[in-house]
């Protein structure tokens, strides 16, 4: 299937760790790495800012030392994982972000890049993410940054989240004109329900995944990953409603043929979201904060949706 990493056989479901060393301690965190693995899971997803704003320090790196004392006290689990990190959000001063995020200027995304591995515990990533974009830069930097770490085999491939799809072609192009490793990855907000069109999202930085983006990957064989797969919970906990942008006619449509549709699998609603996500060649990132959570999700990947269940989801939205 287009768009798919060539490093594996078939969309899969990627572990989100945002939260690991501040609203999961790190007891828990080890538990659902362990069942991740268990599994059969492989992407850990990370990134070097988090999570500063959870965080008394004001700072990131809680999610990546966690990570690293992990693989520390699991002899060969360095091997049995693929670890994504991010560099730009990092504030460099405590508590105040965005002023002080540090970019993507070639020294930020070395420094950012070191630090990571020194948390970590691992002398390079499968995969770097330039978290957002940083148009105080020059793109040509950034690429030549994010060229040269692959060059140093410090990272392994590299991606764009949170860009625009003209943005990530352009960095593409520059990089062919620099002989670098280009960027091959996206990652975008995505799930099932969609927000009204044209109302902002309340969620700073955030960019929904379009179908044009969707169009650009498969025509070029970019991986896509999705964040906020689940939308928190909301599509099982009464106590985590829908942001209000996702209140219109689509979205109760969409409920109800989600509903039918786990029922008929015998599957969970989160499930069947996940299950839609990668029959759409779209690896989701999954966080958890319980085992339990990270057990149901990587079952999704028994749930076969057919050519039919996805007419009744597109007609629906």
């Amino acid at each position: 299937m287009e768009g798919m990493d060539p490093n594996t056989t078939a969309p899969q479901v990627v572990l989100g760790t945002m939260d690991f060393g501040t609203r999961v301690g790190p007891d828990e965190a080890f538990a659902i790495l362990d069942s991740f693995v268990d599994g059969g899971g492989v992407w850990l997803d990370t990134a070097n800012c988090y999570s500063f704003w959870a965080d008394s320090s004001g700072v990131g790196g809680a999610s990546e030392r966690v990570i690293g004392s992990w693989l520390r006290s699991r002899p060969g689990a360095r091997d049995a994982v693929r670890i994504a990190t991010k560099v730009r959000q990092n504030p460099l001063v405590p508590h105040a972000w965005p002023q002080s995020a540090e970019g993507l200027s070639a020294p930020a995304v070395r420094t950012g890049v070191e630090e990571s591995l020194g948390r970590l515990g691992v002398d390079h990533v499968d995969l770097l993410w330039a978290h957002a974009e940083d148009r105080t830069v020059p793109l040509e930097e950034t690429v030549g940054a994010f060229g040269d770490l692959v060059a140093k085999g410090t990272a392994l491939r590299v991606g764009a989240a949170n860009h625009a799809a003209w943005r990530v072609e352009r960095a593409r192009s520059l990089s062919r004109e620099q002989g670098v490793e280009p960027w091959t990855a996206l990652q975008l907000r995505h799930s099932l329900v969609q927000p009204r069109p044209l109302t902002p999202l309340a969620e700073g930085g955030h960019r929904l995944l379009t179908e044009e983006d969707l169009d650009f990957a498969r025509s070029q064989r970019l991986t896509m990953w999705s964040y906020s797969s689940l939308m928190w919970g909301s599509y099982v906990r009464a106590d985590k409603p829908l942001p209000q942008t996702y209140d219109h006619p689509g979205t109760t449509r969409v409920l109800s043929v989600l509903d039918e549709v786990a029922g008929e699998l015998a599957a969970t609603r989160n499930q069947v979201v996940l299950a839609w996500l990668m029959r759409r060649g779209i690896d989701p990132i999954v966080g958890a904060s319980r085992v339990e959570q990270i057990e149901e999700a990587l079952a999704a990947r028994r749930v076969r949706l057919s050519d039919e269940h996805l007419a009744r989801f597109a007609e629906a939205r």
